[in-house]
């Protein structure tokens, strides 16, 4: 028998309380020996909930039991987490997490600690929920160079997307019909500014790298600028707004961002609606690949958790995660970054679709030859395709328009 704690009992630790007490004979089967969860922490007591016969205040209890072989770590933010799992590792108990803050920030330094001390420091659930990216970055892809993967990692972000898509809704009225869901927290910054997708990407290409990407250099840009205009020329062009996590390798240079883009129909990424998540890899042998699925919720986080947990059960003894090392990788600034955008313009005049807008002429003189959109029922504006160029002339070109009303690049 393999003792475990879980350290967090909220919407994941209860999902991994569950998942365990629901399946134990699949489970205890596909890790070769039965999981007892011997602990649970967390600072609240939970009356009549038979988690009250495990549960303990104080996690020195669990870090001193040397019967405890891992820790499940799911209580989120960086403090108290990580001196909860450094202290774990370094007594010798393997940890899994659903943490990205933590994982983002501390990833290698944990994994370092785990591979000196042939234990396991595993983080499926930390990006995508229960679709599994992690595993497959570190095993099934492991003979392919990865040159790219970009993804919808955000749950909540989409489904506003696709709300302002379907219904024709603006930004606030998305966001609040997914409050009221329960998709998005009462505070929505780090998901509709893009930070937690920006975290997740981190991870991803740390892993796909080999090297540290810094979640603080990733450029990144939230959807709360989107309006319904937005949406209407995306549909014109039978495209889709996307909050899409990106990171790319061309030849010696790496680049990541996290922005809004207007995905074509033929991407796969198009089809990807409400509060799924997909995840694209290119690789330089394998070619195009996507995971796609639930990227959050109690149930699915906590599955993957316990598929970490039987992991880490069938490896007591014997490290399984090293392809992620401490030495920070450089990123080109976005800057240098090539690609074509989509701009709109103010002009009176754009009104009378028989007839070009009056400034269509000074916006091809600035960007050369490009493609002329409107939406049908927006007035006093015309939308505006641009041909490729770097973000960095793109930017001095956009100086130069008089009634610049915002751009979205296109993927």
């Amino acid at each position: 028998m393999v003792n475990i704690a879980v350290l967090g009992y909220g919407t994941v630790g209860s999902g991994v309380v569950e998942v365990i007490r629901t399946n134990p004979d699949s489970i205890n089967k596909k890790a070769g020996q039965e999981i007892n969860v011997k602990y649970v922490l967390d600072l609240r007591d939970f009356p009549g909930d038979p988690v009250e016969k495990i549960l303990v205040h104080d996690f020195d209890v669990i870090l001193n039991d040397p019967d405890v072989k891992i820790v499940v770590e799911v209580m989120g933010g960086v403090e108290p987490a990580y001196t909860f799992v450094k202290k774990s590792l370094l007594a010798g108990k393997s940890v899994c997490t659903s943490n990205k803050e933590l994982v983002a920030k501390h990833g290698p330094e944990l994994l370092e600690i785990a591979r000196t001390k042939e234990l396991n420091f595993l983080f499926e659930a930390s990006v995508g929920g229960g679709i599994p990216i992690i595993r497959p970055l570190n095993s099934s892809l492991t003979a392919d160079e990865i040159l790219e993967i970009t993804g919808i990692l955000n749950g909540t972000t989409n489904y506003i997307l696709s709300k302002m898509s379907a219904d024709g809704q603006e930004f606030d009225a998305a966001l609040k019909k997914a409050q009221e869901l329960g998709y998005a927290e009462r505070n929505p910054e780090a998901d509709v500014e893009g930070y937690d997708a920006c975290r997740k990407i981190a991870i991803l290409s740390s892993l796909a790298f080999g090297d540290h990407v810094d979640f603080e250099e990733i450029y990144t840009e939230g959807i709360s600028k989107i309006t319904a205009v937005d949406i209407a020329y995306a549909k014109k062009m039978n495209y889709a707004v996307k909050l899409l996590a990106s990171s790319k390798r061309e030849e010696d240079q790496y680049y990541a961002m996290v922005a809004p883009f207007l995905v074509p129909p033929t991407h796969p990424l198009f089809a990807v609606n409400d509060v799924f998540n997909a995840i694209f890899v290119k690789g330089n042998v394998l070619g195009d690949v996507m995971f796609y699925g639930s990227g959050a919720g109690k149930l699915p986080t906590a599955s993957a958790v316990v598929s970490d947990v039987v992991d880490a059960t069938k490896h007591l003894h014997r490290n399984i995660m090293s392809f992620w090392s401490s030495k920070k990788l450089g990123l080109t600034k976005v800057d240098k970054a090539t690609r074509r955008f989509f701009v709109r313009i103010a002009d009176a005049s754009a009104g009378d679709p028989a007839k070009e807008p009056a400034g269509l002429a000074k916006v091809k003189a600035v960007f050369g030859e490009g493609e002329l959109v409107r939406a049908d029922g927006v007035t006093g504006e015309f939308g505006f395709v641009t041909q490729a160029m770097t973000e960095e002339a793109f930017h001095e070109k956009c100086g130069q328009i008089d009634g610049f009303l915002g751009r979205i690049r296109l993927l």
